[in-house]
């Protein structure tokens, strides 16, 4: 069985719960939801094991605060002795129009510090990420507000189905390989 671990980045305080910074914990409930999988609280986050297919996926939701992602991601790969290749980060992206999805192999960290600090404790860019557009209709020096705010009405009621479209792009990736889901899932 091929084994991957999802790390669904956000902040866990519940102030944070609805905001744009966490369209990576909205993704990774989807998926434990859908398979009817709760999460646990472990070290350094929160787990959810969900069966797809031939695959497991270790999901995980980092409890270190996003700037500190990295932490919770290396002590996971260790833990399941996952190599690089069996990791996907989902995670939300400014620099992309609400709803699209970006995946891919590898990159920068594009100015976000929860890629940043990953690539830090893992010593590499060498892995899989799923941005998550969440537009960028904030005033110059206005970011910080934006991500950590909410949702206006009218993306709230497209998220469910954006949300379900990321997690098939998960499940993809993991079942048929980063090139099938890219074709598929990237607009």
């Amino acid at each position: 069985m091929k084994r991957f671990l999802i790390a669904c980045l956000g902040n866990m305080a519940p102030e944070y719960a609805d905001t744009r910074h966490n369209i990576g914990f909205m993704t990774g409930d989807t998926l434990a939801e859908e398979a009817g999988v709760p999460f646990q609280s472990k070290r350094y986050g929160d787990i959810a094991v969900i069966k797809v297919k031939n695959c497991e996926l270790i999901l995980l939701k980092p409890s270190t605060f996003m700037n500190l992602s990295g932490q919770a991601v290396r002590y996971w790969m260790n833990q399941e002795k996952l190599p690089l290749e069996n990791l996907l980060v989902v995670v939300d992206d400014l620099a992309i129009p609400f709803g699209h999805l970006r995946l891919r192999k590898r990159g920068s960290d594009a100015g976000h510090n929860g890629l940043k600090n990953i690539a830090d404790q893992l010593c590499s860019t060498n892995y899989a990420r799923l941005r998550f557009g969440v537009g960028n209709g904030f005033p110059r020096g206005g970011q910080i507000d934006y991500v950590l705010g909410e949702f206006p009405p009218e993306e709230r009621a497209e998220l469910p189905a954006l949300l379900r479209r990321a997690a098939d792009a998960v499940k993809a990736y993991c079942l048929s390989g980063p090139e099938f889901a890219m074709n598929h899932y990237n607009n």
